[in-house]
């Protein structure tokens, strides 16, 4: 409550400068340089909000094409990891998991985000965590011409999944004949405990675009090869053993809670390639537009040389048993430094419309369809040197996977000043996994059944929003959002060795209604400046892996819980912003409450476990986060030839209640009450900085900040620069592109330029160099 009031009262204070006022214009109309009037002309589907248009309500960010030179870019997330309050785990170019993050949702808590390119979902609401990253490769970042990325629940047009925020991504449409190709290569070198190597990767782009009379065509092909560091490094801790075989090469460090640890092997290089295509149809006709969106993805993740650190008494490298070094005894499982390989091909569908019904009526329409065509994972039972393996392995497969989507949306601007949004969307989502055993691990065959799990789940929704233009100064938006959440055919394997068949437990099915009401008003006390107040109730309902998903593999075990209630967000923003001829200062002051937090909590058990983590999902009471954010975007610093996009956000996330799961808890367990929740760092910041020496020639160069946050709800790991941890970090990147014709640019980069070593559970990458050439024609 005194968090409400202290927003109320600076919103009332920040009322009384009144003054003279004129309306609030779009802030990127004003901040185009005059270097870009030359530059052609990028026509996108989406254009940027301004107080006239839909999603006003929320604080935005954009970014164009010229905004983008600044970044060594390969793959599409990388576009937006320098954005205001934004987290992107990318442990490596390539990564199937880079996970998104906004705001007081974290980087695992990946259903409060949502991920649109051309109006097609690219957010994946089947998983949760590291397997629940968006979709980033259905869209190649050579194609991408603006994003936009929304702040927050405020907006009716979007459901409870958009607590964190949206991201908006609208790809070029051609206006004519148009081949681009770029080419890449980036390097690394990469140390930690017991590897040492140089890990390099390619990227290839090519795209064709053309016009004939009203229909354009795209088409285009990413391929993306790159080697990466070791993603996990494994370790035990001291054992007392029987017939322990003495080794030399253990590494001892400590482990994320400050105790020793005693570092056998890794994961080795992970080889990740990925073919994507692209094809688009536009076709205008009247006032209509239509846009058909089809991409494919074949990705291969391939890793099959692990390493061990250890050696016996005749200099051999020994794989899986008990060990000792020093007077430490170790284990080592058997399948621990076993290889792995994942074949996955994706399909996504998108069709999008709009156009004039009549002089006061538009619609747009939206439908898409995602399947997963292959989504196949192998382990082998051992490491593929050990001399004990027989060729056995497991199989995680996908079958029957995947989500559509429909929309229609109308738009009614026939009262004067004042325009209404509404419409009606549905959703669903279906997940069918199957872990089981295979005699030969590289042919997958069923060997018998480990674990099997699934469901489905849907949402219909409307929603109604009228944005206001009161006056000069003043605007309001009322809306809201009804949905109805539905999880059906839930099942999960209980195995009884009695019976013959495999046996699955259902789960009943299960329905929820909420409505989600929103409220925004404006105030422009000056000419050039805007108060803004936006409120939002929010619900994010439980996705199918939260509700069903029982898995067990060699890698982990996770345990859902069919009876999870949706989050329950209530959502304030008071925003001050400056706006000057080529940019604009900002301030955002955002808090937000969260009932019921869904979270995954990762118990990471010693070497000797059967498997290495339990991964439970849990509802934490509640939740509060409390956030400042101070943004600066201008063009034309100081001289005129230099940008700068700066942000720097303090963010305090705190459990303030958890009685509910701690009710039964043995006394004198401490509570997670007052905890910080995880991977939420208390300050981030990211900048930007462009210098146009010439026409020709840009240079720039970025920085990242995040301090050290926790990954545990009992906050009690604690150790800095070791595998697990969630270190704070400053990565200082560089980037400088030359225009050598009107047809080619060459480009180098570097990130992490001081290769500073840190870890998100995983270990980020170390100094990477890039070398890049475009062409077009």
């Amino acid at each position: 409550m005194r968090r409400l009031q202290y927003l109320s009262a600076m919103v009332i204070a920040s009322f009384g400068a009144v003054g003279v006022a004129q309306a609030h214009e779009e802030v990127l109309k004003k901040s185009k340089r005059a270097k870009n009037a030359e530059v052609e002309e990028v026509k996108v589907w989406g254009e940027a909000r301004d107080s006239s248009a839909s999603g006003y309500t929320n604080p935005t960010s954009v970014l164009t094409q010229e905004d983008m030179v600044s970044i060594n870019a390969t793959t599409t997330e990388d576009l937006v990891k320098y954005e205001p309050s934004l987290v992107i785990r990318k442990r490596y170019i390539g990564d199937s998991n880079g996970t998104l993050g906004l705001r007081g949702s974290n980087m695992f808590a990946t259903p409060r985000s949502m991920v649109f390119a051309d109006g097609v979902p690219l957010h994946y609401f089947l998983q949760t965590r590291w397997s629940g990253a968006p979709r980033w490769t259905m869209v190649s970042a050579s194609e991408i011409a603006q994003v936009e990325i929304l702040y927050g629940p405020f907006s009716a047009e979007y459901s409870g999944n958009s607590m964190g925020g949206v991201i908006l991504i609208e790809t070029a449409i051609p206006q004519e004949r148009q081949v681009h190709l770029d080419l890449d290569y980036f390097s690394q070198d990469f140390s930690a405990y017991g590897f040492s190597d140089r890990l390099d990767g390619y990227k290839t782009f090519v795209s064709y675009g053309e016009t004939f009379g009203d229909f354009s065509l795209y088409l285009s092909y990413n391929r993306l090869e790159n080697e990466s560091q070791p993603q996990s490094y494994y370790f035990d801790s001291k054992r007392t053993l029987n017939n322990a075989t003495p080794v030399t090469g253990m590494v001892t460090d400590t482990d994320v809670f400050g105790k020793p640890a005693y570092y056998f092997g890794d994961t080795g290089i992970e080889q990740a390639v990925t073919d994507n295509f692209k094809i688009k149809v536009g076709y205008d006709f009247d006032n209509w537009s239509s846009l058909l969106n089809i991409a494919y993805e074949d990705r291969n993740t391939l890793r099959d040389t692990p390493n061990t650190y250890l050696t016996n008494a005749a200099g051999n490298k020994v794989w899986s048993g008990n060990f000792i070094q020093d007077g430490i005894a170790i284990t080592v499982p058997a399948s621990r430094l076993g290889a792995s390989e994942l074949d996955r091909r994706s399909l996504s569908t998108g069709l999008r419309i709009k156009g004039e019904l009549n002089e006061q009526l538009r619609f747009e329409g939206n439908v898409s369809d995602f399947r997963i065509l292959e989504d196949n994972s192998r382990a082998s039972s051992h490491s593929l040197q050990d001399p004990l393996f027989k060729g056995r392995g497991q199989t995680t497969d996908y079958q029957d996977t995947g989500w559509q989507t429909a929309e229609g949306k109308f738009v009614f601007t026939g009262i004067d000043a004042m325009e209404l949004i509404s419409g009606v969307r549905y959703e669903t989502y279906e997940l069918n996994l199957d872990v089981f055993n295979s005699a030969n691990w590289e042919q997958a065959d069923n060997a018998g059944f480990a674990s099997r799990s699934g469901g489905e789940a849907n949402i219909a929704a409307a929603f109604v929003q009228m944005n206001w233009d009161v006056s000069e100064r003043w605007d309001l938006a009322l809306g809201g959002r009804y949905e109805q959440w539905q999880s059906k055919n839930g099942y999960y394997s209980k195995d009884i060795a009695a019976t013959p068949a495999f046996d699955l437990v259902e789960v009943a099915d299960a329905d929820r209604n909420q409505f989600s009401p929103k409220f925004s008003l404006g105030y422009v006390p000056a000419e050039d400046w805007l108060v803004r107040y936006s409120l939002a109730k929010a619900y994010r309902f439980p996705i199918v892996e939260e509700l069903f998903t029982q898995s067990s593999n060699y890698s982990s075990v996770v345990q859902a819980q069919p009876d999870l209630k949706p989050e329950n967000g209530l959502h304030h923003n008071l925003m001050f912003e400056k706006q000057f001829d080529a940019g604009y200062a900002r301030i955002n002051i955002f808090t937000e409450t969260i009932k019921d937090a869904i979270e995954s909590q990762t118990t990471f058990l010693p070497s000797g476990s059967t498997v290495p983590s339990v991964t439970t999902f849990a509802a934490v009471d509640e939740v509060e986060t409390d956030g400042v954010e101070l943004i600066l975007n201008r063009y034309g610093v100081l001289v005129p030839e230099l940008d700068i996009r700066f942000n720097l956000a303090y963010t305090k996330s705190i459990i303030t209640d958890n009685s509910t799961a701690e009710a039964n808890n043995p006394a004198g367990t401490k509570s997670f009450e007052g905890n910080e929740y995880p991977r939420m760092p208390r300050w981030r910041g990211n900048l930007m900085a462009t210098y146009h020496a010439t026409d020709r020639w840009d240079l720039s160069a970025n920085l990242q900040y995040a301090d050290k946050s926790f990954g545990r709800l009992d906050n009690t790991d604690t150790a800095e620069q070791v595998m697990g941890a969630q270190d704070g970090y400053t990565r200082v990147g560089v980037k400088t592109t030359y225009d050598l014709s009107d047809q080619i640019e060459v480009g180098f980069g570097i990130d992490n330029l001081t290769d500073e070593e840190s870890y998100v559970a995983h270990p980020w990458p170390g100094r990477s160099l890039y070398l890049s050439l475009s062409y077009d024609m």
